[in-house]
């Protein structure tokens, strides 16, 4: 049986007077015992056939568009529909270890929350109700330089460890000040988004006349000088007040001497830019297109995990974003060479759907889904994951 969109908010009553954000983008949703009539959401397909109720138009169309013709966007997730998986049976697998250590702290799965902008544009808690979900779902989550929630306010809701995803600004003192109130606040690891000197051409927001509404700012960012462009350049322009052009390798070698916390660097395709990130002292590299978000018909990144894991060649964990869908996503990726798994649009949907409590509970679709495939696959821990879970 085919579930449509319309049928499925049909089903949970939000076609018939659900409540949904306000038009300012920041109003009130309901937790999913209020508004779940029907049957609960099952994967994390349902939550996204969910989320653009709970939305306004001009949200989705940010969270859920990519660049270009999104090709990239399609093609992160049709690669890993293509790879098959080869079974094995009559393995005892009545316990399964799913446990992993990063950077010297353990961690009960290998599910991260990726950096995500505007989560308040989601759900009235924004980036302090994602926290929470994480904290019960025992994931790491990476908050975005350009969250609505402040350094502080999330740290405060937090109960698992906080990772922070930094933007180096043009203005290296405001850099230098971010990463500061990140290591005071408890934050584990450093991540540089290194593949965006420029944003790529975003047409589905370019139509939703994207903007931030009344009440949602960019928290970590007040009192930084804009005025030369804002966050989305003119037309005139490709460049942004909030991106920096002239970012090279110096500035990461610099970045490491400001701060003790490791240093990861996302945004990492090619076997060339993992051998010099290794080179300048990264602690690890995130193989990520930006969820297809910047340059078109870059490869999908599980495609460009293998020779980035090659050159890596066990020096630094390397972790991989970008279209994972299903457990089964996991265990291809951890099959590949990564060490870990990003999720981004997917608890953000289940943060519009739940709040926290939507965000905790994709997180466990996903672990769960992962359990399983794991089981029948005959494998009983990350360590025994390989490239001969993968059907050649």
């Amino acid at each position: 049986m085919t579930i449509t969109r319309r049928g499925l908010l049909r089903s949970t009553g939000l076609l018939a007077g659900g409540t949904v954000l306000s038009a300012d983008g920041v109003g009130a949703t309901p937790s999913p015992a209020k508004v779940v009539d029907g049957p609960e959401p099952a994967d994390v397909f349902d939550y996204e056939q969910l989320a653009p109720g709970y939305m306004t138009a001009m949200a989705w169309e940010y969270a859920a568009g990519g660049a270009a013709d999104e090709l990239t966007l399609r093609w992160n997730r049709e690669s890993y529909e293509r790879m098959r998986l080869r079974p094995r049976v009559l393995v005892d697998v009545s316990q399964l270890d799913t446990r992993l250590t990063l950077f010297g702290r353990e961690l009960p799965h290998p599910i991260l929350l990726a950096p995500t902008a505007y989560h308040k544009l989601a759900h009235a808690e924004g980036e302090v109700a994602t926290a929470k979900g994480a904290g019960a779902a025992g994931a790491t989550f990476v908050l975005s330089t350009s969250a609505t929630a402040t350094i502080e306010e999330v740290a405060q809701a937090a109960t698992q460890p906080l990772w922070f995803q930094l933007y180096v600004q043009p203005d290296r003192e405001f850099t230098r000040a971010l990463v500061r109130r990140a290591e005071a606040a408890g934050y584990r690891a450093l991540v540089v988004t290194v593949d965006t000197p420029v944003l790529g051409p975003r047409y589905r927001e370019t139509r939703a006349k994207f903007t931030l509404p009344p009440g949602v700012e960019r928290a970590n960012l007040r009192g930084l000088n804009t005025a030369t462009g804002g966050h989305r350049p003119g037309e005139a322009s490709i460049y942004s007040a909030l991106l920096d052009p002239r970012l090279t390798w110096k500035e990461i070698e610099w970045l490491r001497g400001e701060t003790r916390l490791p240093v990861l660097l996302k945004g990492i395709l090619t076997a060339e830019d993992a051998a010099r990130a290794v080179e300048v002292g990264a602690a690890g590299i995130i193989v990520s297109n930006h969820g297809g978000r910047n340059l078109d018909t870059v490869p999908a990144t599980i495609d460009a995990l293998p020779e980035v894991v090659a050159r890596a060649g066990g020096r630094v964990p390397v972790l991989v974003d970008g279209g994972i869908r299903r457990g089964t996503d996991i265990l291809k990726a951890i099959a590949t060479g990564a060490t870990a798994v990003l999720i981004g649009r997917p608890y953000v949907y289940g943060l519009a759907v739940g709040g926290a409590d939507g965000v905790a509970r994709v997180v466990n679709i996903l672990r769960r889904e992962f359990e399983m495939a794991m089981a029948l696959t005959g494998r009983t821990s990350l360590s025994q994951i390989d490239s001969t879970v993968l059907w050649r």
